[in-house]
C-alpha cells in the first residue's frame, strides 16, 4: 500500500475533469500529492463521485479514492499550493476570474503557482493561456505544460516526455519536481511564448492531417504536411518572440508528430470526419471532448495577418471548416501555389 509522509504532501488543485485534468490528477496522486479535482457540472462530479471512472473523457480508468472530486471551486482552490487549470482554452478566463476572487478573499497572501495544461489561443484577445491568468489572477506564477503526451497513454504509464514553460526558473523547476516521475519526463524551458505557440497550432495543423487520412492519401503527404506545418507555426513563433530552436523541441514538433498520426488525436479526427464529407456542426455536436483546433484555427488567422505571417496550411484549413470549401480543392490550391525554394539560402 502507498505511504505517504504527511510533510511531503502538497496540495494541488486540478480544475477540469477532462481526460487531461483527470489523468494529471491521477499521476500526482500516484506520487503522494494531495490531489483535488474539480468539474464544473455537479451532476457529472456526483457521477465520478459514485463510480470512480471517468465514463466519457477517460474510460476504463479508476479514478484513486485518495483523489477529491468536487464541484465546489472554493473547497478545490482553498490551501492549494498548485493549481493546475486544464479547462478548455474558451473557458480560462472565466474559470480564473473566479478563482482570483477566491484567493483574494482568503486574504493571506497565498500566492499559489498555477501550471497551464490547455493548449490554445483567446480567440477575442489573441491572448495565450499564461498570458490570460496572469491578467486574471495577479501576483501568481504561471507556468505551461505542453508536448506529446495523450492522456490514454499518460494514464496508463506509458513512457512519456513533456516541457513545462516559464519565464521564472524557479516556477519552472517547481512545475518539473511535481509532476516528473519515472514514466512521465519533465524538461523546463524559458521559452513561454514558442512553447504555448507550438502546443496551439499544432492542433490546427493535426486537423489538415486527418483531412489527408479521410482523402486516402498516404504517407507522402503526411509527412509533408508535418514539416511544412512546423515551419508555419516556427513562422509564426518567431515573429511573436518565441526562439526558433523551441518548435525543434517536445513542444513544437515533437507534439505535432504525435497530434497528426495518432489514432487518440481528437483535431487529426475532425479533419478526418470533414474530408469524409461530415459538417462541422455535425462533428461538433457528437463530440463530448473539445477539439481545440477548431477555435484556434480562427486565432492562428488573425494571427498570421496581425504578424504578416505566411501560413498557407492554417488558411486552407479555415476554409474548409468556416467557408465550406471542399478539401481536395485546398490541397490542390496548396500544391500548385507558386515555386519556391525550400530554404532562404539561393544558389550561388
Amino acid at each position: 500500500m502507498k505511504k505517504r509522509a504527511e510533510s511531503e504532501m502538497q496540495r494541488v488543485a486540478v480544475l477540469g475533469d477532462g481526460g487531461w485534468g483527470t489523468t494529471l490528477a491521477i499521476l500526482l496522486d500516484r506520487k503522494g500529492a494531495d490531489v483535488t479535482l474539480w468539474g464544473a457540472f455537479p451532476e457529472y462530479v456526483e457521477f465520478l463521485k459514485r463510480k470512480r471512472i471517468n465514463r466519457k473523457f477517460l474510460p476504463g480508468v479508476a479514478i484513486p479514492r485518495g483523489i477529491r472530486i468536487t464541484s465546489l471551486l472554493e473547497e478545490a482552490v482553498d490551501d492549494a499550493g498548485v493549481i493546475i487549470a486544464a479547462v478548455p482554452s474558451h473557458h480560462m478566463r472565466r474559470i480564473c476570474r473566479r478563482v482570483a476572487a477566491i484567493l483574494a478573499r482568503q486574504r493571506n497572501g497565498h500566492h499559489p503557482l498555477v501550471i497551464c495544461g490547455s493548449k490554445g489561443i483567446e480567440i477575442a484577445t489573441l491572448m495565450r493561456m499564461s498570458q490570460v491568468i496572469e491578467e486574471e489572477i495577479r501576483g501568481v506564477r504561471v507556468a505551461a505544460l505542453s508536448g506529446p503526451s495523450h492522456a490514454e497513454e499518460v494514464v496508463q504509464g506509458s513512457p512519456t516526455t513533456v516541457v513545462v514553460a516559464a519565464s521564472d526558473e524557479q516556477a519552472a523547476m517547481e512545475a518539473q519536481r511535481l509532476l516528473m516521475t519515472e514514466r512521465f519526463r519533465v524538461y523546463t524551458n524559458p521559452d513561454l511564448i514558442g512553447v504555448e505557440i507550438g502546443g496551439a497550432i499544432k492542433n490546427v495543423i493535426a486537423i489538415a492531417a486527418g483531412a489527408c487520412d479521410g482523402l486516402g492519401f498516404g504517407d507522402n503527404a503526411k509527412a509533408a504536411l508535418i514539416t511544412r506545418g512546423i515551419v508555419e507555426i516556427t513562422r509564426l513563433g518567431v515573429a511573436m518572440g518565441a526562439k526558433a530552436g523551441t518548435f525543434w523541441g517536445l513542444a513544437g514538433i515533437g507534439d505535432l508528430i504525435t497530434t497528426c498520426v495518432s489514432r487518440y488525436g481528437r483535431n487529426r479526427r475532425v479533419g478526418e470526419m470533414i474530408a469524409r464529407g461530415k459538417k462541422l456542426k455535425q462533428i461538433l455536436a457528437s463530440m463530448e471532448m473539445v477539439a481545440e483546433g477548431i477555435l484556434t484555427t480562427k486565432a492562428a488567422r488573425k494571427l498570421s495577418r496581425r504578424y504578416h505571417v505566411e501560413m498557407p496550411i492554417a488558411d486552407q484549413v479555415y476554409a474548409v471548416l468556416y467557408r465550406g470549401k471542399d478539401p481536395e480543392t485546398a490541397v490542390r490550391e496548396l500544391m500548385m501555389r507558386s515555386p519556391k525554394p525550400e530554404m532562404r539560402s539561393t544558389y550561388g
